[in-house]
């Protein structure tokens, strides 16, 4: 949509707004006039909240969660079960299943999924750290827990056939989230049964013998 402004100020700033993902022109201009409404404190604070963000947060070096510190909150809190590691594809997931508060385990964010059309394999995603954090650390059981598409399939069996000869028990999460569904998006209760009802994961894939 064209729009004609008489502040470059303004333009700039829409300019920058309509760049987020969801958000058009009109929906950035209505933001932009609350800015300008706002008090200047309130939107220096909003400025500095979000410039603090992109310059400061971590990534945390064990699960590759996000982190204000080199390890994130939940890999160094002790009343968590350090012998269950949930696999999750992205941040957005993590905070999706904590959010149902009915996992106590910790995390390993892979960063994306396996997709050759997309240029994304192995090399491109944090598989090979995992396998690091089951060698070398006292992990019982893997909770594959990643969109149940074909995607996500296939990344789900690569790992399984890359740690089938480690000592781990390896699960998925039950099918109540529908095939070709997206994680981040299941409601509540129905990511928490899932999780809670989770399966071997020779129920889908015959990994020993493959």
């Amino acid at each position: 949509m064209f729009m004609i402004f008489s502040s470059k100020l303004i333009e700039d700033a829409v300019q920058e707004f309509s760049k987020l993902p969801g958000i058009g022109r009109k929906t950035a201009l209505r933001m932009v006039l609350q800015l300008l409404k706002t008090e200047e404190a309130e939107v220096d604070a909003f400025a500095n909240a979000v410039s603090r963000m992109r310059h400061e947060v971590k990534f945390c070096k064990v699960c590759n969660n996000v982190s204000d510190a080199e390890i994130c909150v939940i890999c160094v809190n002790p009343g968590r079960d350090h012998s269950k590691v949930c696999v999750v594809e992205n941040i957005r997931d993590v905070i999706a299943i904590e959010s149902t508060q009915q996992y106590n385990g910790l995390y390993h964010v892979l960063g994306g999924i396996l997709s050759p059309l997309d240029g994304i394999g192995p090399e491109q995603l944090y598989i090979a750290s995992l396998q690091e954090r089951v060698k070398n650390n006292a992990i019982e059981e893997l909770i594959m827990a990643l969109s149940p598409t074909i995607e996500g399939d296939t990344t789900v069996y690569y790992i399984a056939r890359q740690l089938k000869d480690l000592p781990v028990r390896i699960t998925t999460i039950a099918r109540g989230i529908a095939f070709g569904g997206e994680l981040e998006y299941a409601d509540e209760m129905t990511l928490a049964r899932s999780i809670a009802k989770r399966l071997p994961i020779e129920n889908y894939v015959n990994v020993k013998n493959s």
